[in-house]
């Protein structure tokens, strides 16, 4: 049981949180404003849909890699997360895919939630590669179906103009699984046409992707104009905060990823990204030629992110839970509420984590370096 300020799908209660056997059973408590006391706020566990790593673990490593970005992230708060994969040889996509797919089957006690796979690339344009290795290519249904024999893929990012992705977005929507659009040098117009198709996302958005001109709208103007989702990175390298609040006031279900690194949680030094080596230091991750590659950028900082750029506690926690667990259709997560997973986050007045469940567990241990 806990009792503090805890927000609810009504609106904040100040009284006690009851769970067992993993879901919430009883929440009772009075309508409240948080502003007004100094107990804990207690909101759901975050949900990331972009975890390529933590803790010095990559998820393309597969195996125990998993485990380690799993639990480091769970001390961040975050309580749900896709493994990310990067844009890779068929054969290295095809192995972790099967390793994810074998952890999924046995995961570990105390870590975040692996909900499934985010298959970023290799279904991207060459041309707008940002940090991914050289191995793009178009995707072919018969192949992309072999990939997700081999694990849950919940969410795909792809360039739509890409020959033979119009009719790769709508399979994909078909068999229930999110298209996201990134890594793209796609116009305006082939922006809206993939959102017709069934598209309803957009990968980190303004990120490796055409920009907004006023007479070449570009992707970004795609989601601008057309979106009702897409995820952004919060840490205010990758997107001045200027045009994060421009998407805020445009998208209406916009929601935050870390897009983190194995150097998440670690002291600066140099980390593998898939293949590649990138080096932490100044609160960034990059390539040797400079290029942004991934965060370190943990969900709890995200939160106060936007709280400093002027959203109500609630409406970040949205963000950062609710909106997230709707996009993947998993409505009973994100939210705390009767029946619900016991997975949230308890915070001190000032944002700072105090503690955090899964499932109705706690999670040992101070958080690493941020």
């Amino acid at each position: 049981m806990l009792y503090g300020n805890v927000l609810t799908p009504e609106g904040w209660r100040l009284g006690e949180l009851h769970w067992q056997a993993g879901r919430i059973t009883r929440l009772v408590g009075e309508p409240v404003e948080p502003a007004t006391n100094d107990h804990p706020r207690i909101l759901p566990g975050f949900i990331d849909l972009h975890v390529h790593g933590g803790g010095g673990a990559d998820a393309m490593e597969g195996g125990a890699a998993l485990e380690t970005l799993a639990r480091t992230h769970a001390r961040f708060g975050t309580t749900s997360l896709l493994a990310t994969t990067m844009t890779a040889p068929d054969v290295e996509i095809r192995r972790v895919l099967g390793e994810i797919d074998a952890y999924l089957r046995a995961p570990a006690v105390d870590a975040a939630r692996v909900l499934g796979v985010h298959l970023e690339g290799p279904y991207i344009n060459p041309g707008k590669l940002g940090a991914q290795p050289a191995h793009a290519r178009s995707g072919v249904i018969e192949e992309v179906d072999a990939l997700c024999a081999l694990a849950p893929i919940r969410l795909v990012t792809l360039a739509p103009e890409l020959s033979g992705h119009l009719a790769l977005i709508c399979h994909l929507t078909a068999r229930g699984i999110r298209v996201q659009l990134g890594h793209t040098l796609g116009s305006y117009e082939e922006g809206v046409a993939a959102l017709e198709h069934g598209a309803c996302g957009f990968t980190h958005l303004f990120n490796a992707m055409t920009g907004l001109h006023h007479r070449k709208p570009g992707m970004v103007g795609a989601a601008l104009a057309h979106a009702d989702y897409a995820e952004l990175i919060p840490d205010l390298l990758h997107v001045h905060p200027g045009a994060i609040r421009a998407a805020l006031r445009c998208i209406p279900r916009l929601y935050a990823v870390t897009d983190s690194t194995a150097a998440a949680g670690m002291p600066d030094g140099d980390y593998r990204l898939g293949e590649q080596t990138v080096t932490k230091c100044l609160g960034g991750v990059r390539l040797p030629d400079g290029t942004l590659a991934g965060s370190t950028l943990t969900m709890d900082q995200a939160l106060r992110n936007l709280v400093g750029l002027g959203l109500s506690l609630a409406e970040a926690s949205d963000r950062l839970s609710r909106f997230p667990a709707d996009f993947l259709g998993l409505p009973e997560r994100g939210r705390l509420a009767e029946g619900a997973p016991a997975d949230l986050v308890v915070l001190d007045p000032r944002l700072n984590l105090q503690a955090v469940f899964v499932e109705g567990r706690a999670i040992e241990g101070e958080p690493p370096c941020p």
